[in-house]
């Protein structure tokens, strides 16, 4: 039996454009001989379709384009489909996490998920129930009877030693094993991290130890909101050897002769650095197409992080589609109005200058009889911050562009950062990067190593990106004479593993304190997250790549202690 693994990026909600999406893979993989072609979770709907999943008239027009599909499919043609299924009484949450399997003429459901997960920024069981028995399609294909065991994501991580903990609930790779299966099918919508790209491999290969036979893995590709799906779909043999491997970031549609059982072709892995990057590119890209943006904006200080988000964004939509403002005040350096006029002309980027002086003196003017004195202090600072907000959003509503906040996590995570000012946009690239790995990505990106991904993307492969003036300057906010981030904040290098360990593994300033951290240092950040909550709860969505970021997966109170 030949299968397809069909890697494709939905938009969530467009059940139509997601069904053409879904049919355009069937018919290349049957013109490739294709049996069997394998969807991702929720492949109809886009995952995750939150509460669109409460609109009846939705899951209603699910049936209708499972017709059509079903109607246009090629003969002799069988794709598992993810769908949601109304259950039969009036109870809630009324619907299941499925699996369809389509034929030609008609189609029918033959699987449920039965691990949901409610953790981080899953919500599954405010809109599903879990299924309650193992689920095993019997298909007669290439003269033989197969027998595939049908799993859905989060069935498949069950393995508490390996992943730290596992839901509470059934084990449906255990409820498998009586039904001695030719294939597992593990159909998946799970977002990028860090560490999973290896993790679900891992998972996978111990299920095909277990069950004594192959396992193939599809999962989901592409941005939607805060999520990014990495895709990286692939097949490992009965003894948990990779014998296929679909491209990490992009849509692809790969092929999987079951019947041989041997090797296929295994796309190369990318190191974590350049995971990272596709994976913001890919962000980008889609969350501008999908919410109907071609054109973006940032302001472009000459420091480092504004600089790797103009990088992201012109690899994302092309540089020229990126337009970028410089707007100096008294207090920027000349070293940093160069840096940026380099970085310009190395990414062939539009831009335009837009002195704030004046209109720093006009705030003063206006301010100072109401104030009984002039502006002063953070008053002054975040003052300037915010006129530079002001007219990137004037230009952004003007032209029609997207306005990408240039905040790293580090920053967000202390409340180093201005309402209404530098934290205006609709989209924070780097809000889940952490200042230290905003360095490492930048030098990563001038190297060698990463020309092949450069120019891979559209960017120029030989030569700074970046560039070293930028990655060896002192951060700075320069928003006064001299100033220096170390002026409020320790060193990033000493910050972010604090900040790590209370964002990411959930530990407190005693256990910190316990293990060797100054104690005053300790509780003074762990003060400084706690009190930049409501900064947080304001900003721009964020592109998650962490284990733990500051979007959905964060809930935490603002008035609280």
């Amino acid at each position: 039996m030949r299968l397809a693994l069909a890697q494709i990026d939905p938009l969530v909600g467009d059940l139509r454009g997601n069904g053409a999406r879904i049919l355009t893979a069937c018919r290349e993989a049957a013109s490739a001989g294709a049996e069997l072609v394998l969807t991702p979770e929720l492949s109809l709907w886009g995952y995750p379709p939150r509460d669109l999943l409460l609109r009846a008239s939705l899951v209603q027009r699910q049936g209708e384009e499972l017709d059509r599909l079903a109607a246009s499919l090629p003969a002799e043609l069988t794709v598992l489909v993810g769908v949601v299924e109304p259950v039969e009484d009036a109870g809630v949450p009324g619907l299941y996490n499925s699996l369809a399997l389509v034929e030609p003429g008609q189609w029918r459901f033959v699987a449920r998920k039965r691990l949901l997960p409610t953790y981080d920024v899953f919500d599954e069981q405010r809109y599903f129930r879990s299924g309650t028995s193992a689920a095993v399609l019997e298909l007669v294909r290439s003269g033989r009877p197969w027998r595939l065991g049908l799993t859905i994501c989060e069935d498949l991580w069950v393995d508490e030693q390996l992943q730290g903990h596992r839901l509470a609930g059934a084990d449906p790779i255990a409820a498998l094993l009586p039904h001695r299966l030719d294939l597992l099918l593990n159909l998946s919508a799970s977002p990028f991290g860090q560490e999973k790209v290896a993790l679900r491999q891992t998972l996978a290969s111990r299920a095909a130890r277990r069950l004594g036979c192959p396992v193939v893995y599809v999962n989901q590709v592409g941005g939607n909101d805060e999520l990014v799906f990495d895709g990286v779909s692939f097949v490992v043999d009965g003894e948990g050897t990779l014998v296929a491997r679909l491209p990490c970031a992009r849509e692809a549609l790969g092929f999987w002769d079951a019947a041989r059982d041997q090797a296929s072709a295994i796309a190369p892995l990318p190191e974590r650095l350049e995971q990272i990057f596709r994976v913001l590119v890919l962000g980008v890209r889609d969350y501008a197409g999908k919410c109907g943006f071609q054109r973006a904006l940032l302001g472009l200080s000459g420091g480092i992080d504004s600089a790797l988000v103009a990088v992201i964004a012109a690899a994302a939509l092309g540089p020229e589609q990126v337009r970028v403002l410089r707007m100096p005040s008294p207090w920027s350096s000349a070293g940093s109005l160069s840096d940026a006029t380099a970085l310009i002309e190395r990414l062939h980027l539009p831009s335009s200058t837009l002195p704030i002086a004046a209109l720093m003196d006009s705030f003063d003017t206006v301010l100072t009889p109401a104030l009984g004195e002039a502006p002063r202090g953070i008053t002054a600072e975040n003052l300037q911050s915010r006129i530079r907000g002001t007219l990137l959003m004037a230009l952004a509503n003007q032209e029609g562009r997207l306005l990408l906040s240039t905040g790293n996590k580090s920053e967000l995570a202390v409340g180093y950062c201005t309402l209404y000012g530098d934290m205006n946009g609709g989209l924070a690239v780097i809000g889940d990067l952490y200042k230290s790995t905003v360095f490492a990505l930048c030098a990563w990106l001038d190297s060698p190593a990463a020309g092949p991904c450069r120019r891979d993307l559209g960017l120029p492969e030989c030569g700074e990106l970046v560039g070293r003036a930028i990655r060896d300057k002192p951060p700075s906010a320069e928003l006064r004479p001299d100033q220096r981030d170390s002026d409020s904040l320790p060193d990033y290098a000493v910050l972010d593993p604090l900040l790590k360990a209370y964002i990411e593994e959930l530990r407190t300033p005693e256990q910190l304190i316990a293990a060797g951290t100054d104690a005053a240092l300790a509780e003074r950040v762990h003060r400084l997250l706690r009190l930049a909550e409501f900064k947080r709860r304001q900003a721009a969505p964020l592109l998650k790549v962490s284990a733990r970021a500051f979007g959905s997966g964060w809930r935490m109170p603002i008035a609280a202690r």
